[in-house]
């Protein structure tokens, strides 16, 4: 979860952080709390209650102009023209060859686009969104905004106490709301697979907004590697892990990323791969892993058929403390790809035996409206 890099700038919790006892990393240039008081025990409870992220570090960035839906369709494929008022989308930034720049979240608001881009790649995001965007078309990036994510079973009674009417929202809406005095943009959203919200605020109020969260029973604050735990039991794919510039959206099982519309009439950077790769088949694929035994495979692992050949590689890996076994996101071969394949990992000089399995590992559990979780 760390980087080689030192880091070049501070969160504006950064003090806050510390004095909770964070054990404080290099992480995309920032100094970033890795744990509290362990990663275990920051999963569990964020599981069964409420946790306080701070992913102050990602890039978000407001897209306007007379021009800008049509343009950001040359770019993403989703079907921008269709997204309402206050809903999000994930969606996937694109070489021309398909491979993916950055996943991402943009929303309609107002008259503008608003985009949340990965913390490691926000420069190169905005670099790239500047070259390809018309004139007219305007990249705003909110250096003055943090961003905290609420996520939890108990994160809608939670944030309701102190932001009435914000458990109206349903997954993958978001709205302006009071709290604290403050103005925010909350959405109900998140990277965990719980249900949650994320809580775009002035970097200036960030403290106070933390600790108003932090004052409250159901929460505690949980560091990036719960927050990298909980993702990968949710089955969800980290950037610069899972995903690169090498990886097309089909291999990497996003295809819900690609609406129905762009799918037939493309427009958009990387589609004839995409298109081709659809009606033609793949040649790997990413899968979910239940490793055999207790240790756990790490990202860099390899596929190896019979003869010991390299054919994959785990992206990901790790111990689900929940489901208390070894679990692992890995590129493997088609012919492997279907739930129950037997696979083989080596590490280190060492095989294991791995079993395709269904994602989520652990169900999802976001508010729809109608539907409950």
């Amino acid at each position: 979860m760390t980087d080689a890099s030192a880091p070049e700038k501070t969160l504006p919790l950064d003090a806050w952080h510390r004095a909770r006892g964070a054990r404080m990393v290099p992480f995309a240039g920032y100094a970033m709390p890795i744990q509290y008081e362990g990663i275990i025990a920051e999963h569990r409870w964020t599981r069964e209650s409420a946790g306080l992220f701070d992913v102050s570090h990602m890039g978000q960035l407001i897209i306007r102009g007379a021009e800008a839906e049509k343009a950001l369709e040359a770019l993403l494929p989703a079907d921008l023209a269709i997204l309402k008022e206050g809903r999000l989308r994930y969606s996937l930034l694109l070489t021309e060859e398909a491979g993916i720049i950055d996943d991402l979240m943009v929303t309609r608001r107002g008259d503008h686009f608003y985009m949340v881009v990965n913390g490691a790649t926000k420069d190169g995001d905005i670099a790239h969104l500047e070259s390809k965007l018309p004139h007219t078309v305007v990249v705003d990036h909110m250096k003055e905004q943090a961003l905290l994510a609420l996520q939890g079973p108990k994160a809608a009674a939670t944030l309701a106490r102190l932001v009435p009417g914000v458990e109206a929202l349903g997954f993958m809406t978001g709205g302006a709301f009071q709290i604290g005095g403050v103005t925010a943009w909350i959405s109900r959203s998140g990277y965990t697979g719980e249900d949650g919200f994320e809580i775009s605020v002035p970097a200036a109020q960030a403290v106070a907004i933390a600790d108003l969260l932090a004052e409250q029973p159901e929460v505690k604050p949980i560091g990036l590697g719960a927050r990298d735990s909980l993702r990968l039991e949710a089955g969800l794919p980290l950037y610069g892990h899972d995903l690169d510039t090498g990886t097309t959206p089909v291999e990497a099982d996003l295809g819900f990323a690609i609406s129905k519309r762009r799918r037939s009439e493309g427009g958009f950077a990387g589609w004839h791969r995409i298109s081709a790769e659809l009606d033609n088949g793949l040649i790997r694929r990413r899968v979910g892993l239940f490793v055999e035994g207790r240790q756990p495979v790490r990202e860099g692992a390899v596929v190896i058929d019979d003869e010991g050949n390299d054919v994959g590689k785990v992206t990901s890996g790790g111990f689900s403390p929940i489901l208390e076994v070894p679990i692992a996101m890995a590129y493997v071969p088609v012919a492997s790809s279907e739930p129950g394949s037997v696979v083989r990992l080596a590490q280190r000089g060492k095989i294991f035996q791995a079993k395709v399995a269904p994602m989520p590992f652990v169900p999802h559990r976001y508010h729809r409206k109608g539907g409950g979780q």
